[in-house]
């Protein structure tokens, strides 16, 4: 077993891709296996029962917004009778943020990846605070959602039809040397974004006033890219999934309740254990107490060598994170070595243009005793509440061991 080769091709495989944002659509007409009686969410499978308070709050959200449920008890009710199912976005090769929870009349992003001709998708980016992926449901947060999906999805998918769509690779590129690292912030990427877009989008509609409110909500939004990345670093990681004898990670993800990780060369079996509570920073009147366990998909991003991994090129993520721009440069430094290979096309100036760590290789993490660092939002414990904070947080060191005790099983190692 030539486990070397098998990392260098995931990781090839993994920095080739090259996914472009291409059109919107329902989630019922372009996820496959997406169906009108499945939510699907972020992380690895959970039931209602062991649900965090932001992913009931945000599975609620979304039966009110389909006009399924009333309040959290129907939804409940739903849920555990088995009308309503539930199944990771990871499964239907989609990721969300934070609760990550893709109902079926929700527009998403449809990326393809040019390279490997694989498509990938996520929904709509929300803005911060009182927002459905952070387990809000009130009129305020419906009602936002409802004007997503009847005014803005429609322009913005005529002007994604007329565009050459948006090739995201390029763009990180791009964002990575202006002061993004593509998970908590992409200040940067979102401009890009919006600038790429603006002049199809006042193309698509004849009435300026919606035009100047999309480009309006998507230049205001600093997070209004992070869907399309994470859609475009989820169709990196499976362009490296499935490589025999690899020890690539290509999936890390959250619910809340449960961390779990998958291998490139250990088949579509998750890895799995609990969540930890993220360290940071909290807005005025809320604490750590307050905090729900580490939660969403966005961890795909770090998976795919950015996020966490390019804090050196973005110091001013302390800002939201905490910390010092210091810590910034050493957890990229730190991150380098568990990664097996550095980015080709994802270079940060403060280090002289080196590659973004790239490749968590479960080996390094077990032998190193280095779990990776992650960039993360803070969604309250309670339903209902929203996002408290953001910060970082580690995944627990037992999904790494768990992992490399069933690749020595598989190979007789």
């Amino acid at each position: 077993m030539d486990i070397e080769k098998a990392n260098a091709e995931a990781c090839e495989r993994m920095m080739e891709s090259r996914p472009i944002v291409v059109g919107l659509g329902k989630a019922i007409d372009v996820i496959p296996g997406m169906r009108e009686d499945l939510l699907l969410h972020a992380g690895p499978p959970i039931t209602w029962e062991r649900a965090s308070g932001p992913m009931r709050g945000a599975i609620t959200g979304a039966l009110i917004f389909e006009g399924k449920a009333k309040d959290e008890e129907s939804a409940r009710k739903l849920v555990e009778s088995g009308e309503i199912t539930l199944e990771p976005c990871h499964h239907h090769q989609a990721a969300g943020p934070m609760a990550g929870v893709i109902c079926p009349s929700m527009s998403v992003y449809i990326l393809e990846d040019k390279t490997h001709d694989h498509k990938t998708f996520s929904n709509l980016n929300e803005g911060y605070g009182k927002v459905l992926r952070y387990g809000a449901y009130s009129e305020e947060v419906l009602e936002r959602l409802r004007w997503m999906e009847e005014v803005m999805a429609p322009v913005l998918g005529e002007a994604l039809a007329s565009s050459d769509g948006v090739d995201i690779r390029a763009l990180l590129s791009e964002a990575l040397h202006m002061g993004d690292e593509g998970h908590n912030r992409n200040k940067a990427g979102s401009v890009l974004f919006t600038k790429n877009l603006a002049p199809h989008i006042v193309r698509a509609t004849k009435d300026r006033e919606v035009a100047a409110e999309i480009i309006k909500q998507l230049g205001d939004n600093a997070l209004a890219v992070l869907n399309p990345v994470m859609a475009a670093c989820k169709a990196m990681a499976d362009a490296a999934h499935g490589v025999e004898g690899s020890t690539i990670v290509t999936v890390m993800a959250r619910n809340g309740t449960d961390f779990g990780i998958r291998i490139s060369g250990l088949g579509d079996r998750w890895f799995t254990a609990p969540v930890a509570v993220p360290k940071g920073l909290y807005f005025p009147g809320f604490t750590e107490e307050d905090s729900s366990g580490d939660i969403g998909d966005s961890t795909i991003t770090e998976t795919a060598g950015i996020g966490g991994f390019a804090m050196a090129a973005a110091p001013a993520i302390v800002t939201f994170v905490s910390g010092t721009p210091k810590d910034a440069m050493n957890a990229t430094l730190e991150m380098y070595e568990i990664c097996f290979a550095e980015h080709k096309y994802f270079t940060m100036p403060p280090l002289d243009f080196r590659g973004t760590p790239t490749g968590i290789d479960i080996r390094k993490v077990v032998e190193t005793g280095i779990t990776p660092r992650v960039n993360t939002g803070i969604a309250h414990k309670e339903a209902g509440v929203g996002q408290v904070g953001a910060g970082l947080v580690r995944p627990p060191m037992e999904m790494f061991e768990q992992a490399l005790v069933a690749y020595a099983e598989k190979h007789g190692i």
